[in-house]
């Protein structure tokens, strides 16, 4: 009478195998990492931590502006990539920097979401002039 809620779950593993699910949790893990050696190789961009499994964190930097500008640059590059229906990031605020946040968790990403990703960043935020 009462609800088994770890049914689709234990159904899912005992469908697919645990295998199969460690080959997708390790291929997200595999394309975070990937997406923060392009951070890391864009001049305009800066990781904001270090990747921890599937997360990936950065933002766009821009020479002389402060962090109150790069903040306000960081969000509306966010809400552009949502409103645009590029990709779904979500944000965060890592040791007082506006940061971008990564969580990839989806079995179907490839890595050329991510070249991607960080060719749109770059794009809507190199367009932004003043914020």
């Amino acid at each position: 009478s009462r609800g088994f809620k770890a049914l689709k779950i234990w159904m899912s593993l005992k469908e697919h195998g645990r295998e199969k699910y460690a080959k997708m949790i390790a291929q997200n893990n595999r394309q975070a990492e990937y997406l923060a050696d392009l951070v890391n190789q864009h001049p305009d961009l800066e990781l904001t931590a270090p990747v921890s499994m599937s997360i990936t964190c950065f933002r766009m930097k821009k020479e002389g502006w402060d962090e109150d500008q790069l903040r306000r640059l960081n969000r509306e590059i966010l809400l552009r990539l949502q409103e645009e229906g590029i990709a779904s990031p979500s944000s965060t605020i890592l040791h007082g920097k506006y940061t971008l946040r990564v969580a990839n968790v989806n079995q179907r990403t490839r890595m050329e979401d991510m070249d991607l990703l960080i060719s749109e960043v770059v794009r809507i935020g190199r367009s932004i002039h003043t914020i």
